[in-house]
């Protein structure tokens, strides 16, 4: 499976547009939950694995090259990491959490 990257036909969008490429890329399974696990601090396979309520080892090995291809992670001493522009990706996406709880908030009334 090929990591959705700007450029390129992503799911949704043959344009090559880069908002279309991340949209895909955050919306394949774990790949939130790996960017969420990272936000700060790093883990090694192991650890980020139980922290991903055990994901198998394949779908967490495939995610975290997808990862790494897309330069969100990368692997240190301490483990895998964000990258600083995975760290300015969970940044950026503050606001959205903020408005994803209004939208919550305002759909249970």
């Amino acid at each position: 499976m090929m990591t959705p990257l700007p450029k390129n036909s992503v799911r949704g969008s043959s344009s090559g547009v880069a908002i279309m490429a991340v949209f895909d890329l955050l919306g394949r399974k774990w790949n939130m939950r790996i960017l969420w696990e990272l936000r700060t601090t790093a883990y090694s396979f192991r650890a980020l694995q139980e922290r991903c309520d055990g994901m198998s080892p394949s779908v967490l090995n495939t995610r975290i090259k997808q990862l790494i291809e897309a330069k969100l992670v990368e692997k240190s001493a301490q483990g895998y990491q964000l990258t600083e522009l995975g760290a300015d990706l969970m940044e950026t996406l503050d606001p959205l959490r903020d408005w994803a709880a209004q939208w919550e908030s305002t759909l249970a009334k």
